[in-house]
């Protein structure tokens, strides 16, 4: 066994009620069984996509990951951590590993099936939750690191590959036959991803047209982002103009989705659930016009594609894509851009953070970086 002493906190919230949030002392002495290996987590993303990981905690077992208290879940981010203490040989202090972790300042891992690139956490209540979300990178020997941009690879890999297999699901459906693909939540980071890849097909037979929904107050920030063919806002739904149409559903708003099916009924030839941003308007999908809503789930697309192409011409598919799109997204650094990072230290600003994405108020152009181990960023 290998003992650490740490000062360990972590952010927990109400399942019930995802504006119920607090910090609670996680244990301070940690005992590691063999194979086991303690990570203080230096930094995470925070973005609309955790929000969405928390509205469907229970029915996509999100809260399954790092289990809390009863009645209560820890939201899983994507980040970066480095091995502080080790009772496993392969991976040894100091390593730095990027994946899935809690908003917290330790978490403890158990690695399995750990090769150059990396390792699966095997913890027992680990193992019936989707690979996908399991893996964990060596910074070291990924060959899509760079340090000056681990700010977008936190804010914006994970997010991608779910844009890229869902351009992926709906042009290997050949988009149901439609001529336009609608995205709600326009200038969240998972729609203009989406948006992105689908402008890729530009000029061939798979060209369709790329509509954007959105608030009035991000109407701009979207046209400018150039990859929607047209931005429409929520007020306007019924004036959407395409003959036939598929909808993503980003915003998991009841409000929106009605609009949109009762807008195009028929015409409307696949309704597909990926999103939660706007959470407190989250509401069934009974008895709307048009085809009945079927949720998203990225990891059984990727499991799909493994099949058929091999896993390492998957993942090569999409470093491509992400390389095209960092391409995109830097060239707008510093500027009225894509993507400007905010990086913040502390218990006050991820709360702060957490209640700004809760109440959609988070600017579009904002990527939010965030620690709670006050070495970090400095």
């Amino acid at each position: 066994m290998t003992s650490a002493r740490i000062k360990a906190r972590d952010f927990v919230v109400r399942k019930a009620d995802l504006k119920d949030a607090c910090f609670i002392d996680a244990p301070a002495s940690v005992l590691l069984a063999p194979g086991q290996v303690l990570l203080a987590i230096d930094k995470f993303a925070l973005t609309a996509n955790n929000i969405t990981y928390a509205a469907f905690g229970d029915a996509m077992h999100y809260w399954n990951f790092f289990p809390a208290s009863a009645g209560f879940g820890r939201i899983p981010v994507w980040g970066f951590g480095d091995v502080v203490a080790s009772a496993c040989e392969s991976v040894v202090p100091g390593e730095r590993i990027y994946g899935y972790f809690p908003m917290s300042t330790h978490v403890v891992l158990e690695p399995q099936r750990i090769n150059a690139l990396g390792f699966v956490d095997g913890a027992t209540h680990r193992k019936e939750l989707h690979a996908v979300y399991n893996q964990y990178l060596r910074s070291a020997t990924d060959p899509g690191y760079r340090r000056e941009h681990e700010a977008q690879q936190m804010l914006l890999r994970p997010l991608f590959t779910t844009s890229f297999l869902i351009d992926d699901f709906l042009a290997d459906n050949d988009f149901f036959g439609a001529q336009a693909v609608i995205l709600s939540s326009a200038s969240s980071k998972t729609a203009y991803g989406t948006a992105y890849c689908l402008k890729q097909h530009a000029g061939t037979r798979r060209a369709v047209k790329v509509i954007g929904l959105t608030s009035a107050g991000n109407q701009a920030f979207v046209k400018g982002l150039g990859v929607y063919d047209c931005v429409v806002t929520y007020d306007a739904i019924a004036a959407l103009d395409a003959a036939s149409a598929v909808y993503v559903d980003m915003s998991g708003s009841a409000a929106v989705r009605t609009g949109v099916h009762n807008c195009f009924a028929d015409r409307l030839k696949h309704s597909c659930a990926v999103g939660g941003t706007h959470w407190e308007h989250l509401g069934g999908a009974c008895g709307l016009p048009g085809p009945r809503p079927t949720l998203f789930f990225a990891p059984a697309q990727i499991k799909k594609r493994s099949a058929e192409w091999g896993a390492p011409e998957l993942h090569k598919r999409i470093a491509a894509a992400w390389s095209g799109f960092m391409g995109v997204v830097n060239a707008g650094a510093g500027g009225p851009g894509w993507l400007k990072v905010v990086e913040a230290r502390g218990e006050a600003a991820l709360a702060q953070v957490y209640r700004d994405m809760l109440a959609g108020s988070v600017r579009p152009a904002e990527g939010h970086i965030l620690s709670l181990n006050p070495a970090s960023m400095q």
